[in-house]
């Protein structure tokens, strides 16, 4: 989707906040889609997509994230600015629309992360349903190297049995799982084209076809609050 913004918008994106240099070491692998599709959803995969996260802020390389489309367009953003692990975290479009709210609850022994979508997917309403919920089933603090799994209740269903996604992490990498076991997302750290890997805050994340891809960057996030490092 084309972005256009007024003359004194792109200067200040590109001389304050997002240098072309830094641009270029962060741009995502190029993917097509074929001529004539369209998504139902802008949300919505048609084929399987390679996204880039950089977990830093636009702003001025504070706390937060960026994501870049397989095009190179900033389709998300979280801003923290001088905070890190808050406790309320606001996914958003590029324009500031706050499209999902991480909120992180604690009930006994667990910490609870909670998603709450916005369904009009702006800033201006007030009316959020719960979307998702991740609680560590885990009672350890994983090390870099070993595995840890989060269950995900989509939903307002409260049986934990009753669980839809699973997020999976084993050293750098994260999966996301289907109940059933079929894997519709992976993210890892980005590597060159010559197959050097990339800093530690600049990932890879692809989504299989007819998955929401903000709902697994949602996920994304909420597994980087679980372990502190957004």
């Amino acid at each position: 989707m084309q972005i256009f913004r007024r003359p004194y918008e792109t200067k200040a994106w590109q001389n304050r906040i997002c240098p072309a240099e830094t641009m270029v070491k962060i741009h995502p692998d190029r993917t097509t889609l074929a001529a004539g599709e369209e998504t139902s959803s802008p949300y919505l995969t048609m084929e399987k997509e390679s996204f880039t996260i950089w977990m830093k802020s636009l702003v001025f390389n504070t706390n937060g994230c960026t994501v870049f489309d397989s095009k190179g367009n900033i389709i998300y953003r979280v801003d923290n600015y001088n905070s890190k692990s808050c406790r309320e975290v606001y996914l958003m479009d590029l324009h500031g629309h706050v499209l999902l709210t991480l909120r992180r609850q604690k009930f006994g022994l667990f910490k609870t992360w909670e998603g709450y979508g916005t369904p009009s997917g702006t800033a201006e309403s007030t009316t959020n349903f719960e979307y998702f919920r991740v609680k560590n089933n885990m009672f350890k603090i994983p090390s870099k190297d070993s595995s840890s799994s989060y269950r995900v209740i989509k939903g307002t269903c409260k049986n934990d049995e009753q669980y839809c996604y699973k997020m999976v992490s084993r050293g750098s990498s994260l999966g996301i799982e289907e109940s059933c076991g079929r894997l519709v997302a992976e993210v890892k750290r980005k590597q060159s084209r010559n197959g050097l890997e990339l800093g530690d805050d600049v990932l890879t994340m692809v989504v299989e076809s007819q998955v929401d891809h903000s709902f697994i960057i949602g996920l994304v996030l909420t597994h980087s609050l679980i372990n502190c490092k957004l």
